[in-house]
């Protein structure tokens, strides 16, 4: 497979250097000879030469990455400086931060899901919401001007909506009719 490709390298190569324009003169420069070996490439011989090549499994084996490799080059980067301010700085960006939670939404839900039915976990959890500091500190909250303001305001929205209106005016015309039907019953 190697050898494949050295030959189709070599091919190129020799091809692109022997053009009748700059024969003896050995003035081609990189411009004409990128342009040369892309022209040989989109030809249909060219095309099927590199089809052959890559459809060599040899060097499709050659090719796949080792995994060891992969996984030492991630860690790598996502501990090292750089990584860390690449990271802090990507997730400063709403975009960025909106695709990568996207991308995770199903396995967080199915891990929740997962956790929620682990003993361990719900033990866990259980142990920290009865955490008397924690408790405090929701007793705290929820006696705070603040959180009155807000449950204040949501009230006053909900009652003002026109969909609790009609639901309660509805309820109310239920309740009277079942008197209504209790008295003439009496």
């Amino acid at each position: 497979m190697k050898k494949a490709l050295f030959l189709l390298l070599v091919i190129i190569i020799t091809t692109t250097g022997c053009s009748t324009e700059d024969i003896g003169q050995g003035n081609m420069d990189y411009d004409q000879t990128k342009k040369m070996v892309v022209d040989i490439i989109k030809t249909e011989d060219g095309k099927k030469a590199l089809k052959e090549v890559l459809a060599d499994d040899e060097l499709k084996h050659q090719l796949v990455l080792d995994n060891e490799v992969v996984t030492n080059s991630i860690e790598k980067t996502l501990v090292s400086d750089k990584g860390k301010d690449f990271w802090q700085n990507s997730f400063k960006d709403p975009k960025f931060a909106e695709t990568y939670a996207k991308s995770l939404k199903k396995e967080n839900e199915t891990l929740m899901k997962d956790l929620m039915k682990d003993p361990e976990y719900r033990a866990m959890l259980l142990e920290i919401l009865h955490d008397p500091e924690l408790e405090k500190e929701y007793a705290d909250l929820l006696k705070s001007k603040e959180y009155r303001a807000h449950l204040q305001e949501v009230i006053t929205e909900t009652i003002e909506s026109p969909l609790f209106q009609a639901r309660i005016q509805e309820i109310l015309l239920k309740a009277a009719q079942e008197q209504q039907k209790k008295e003439e019953k009496k």
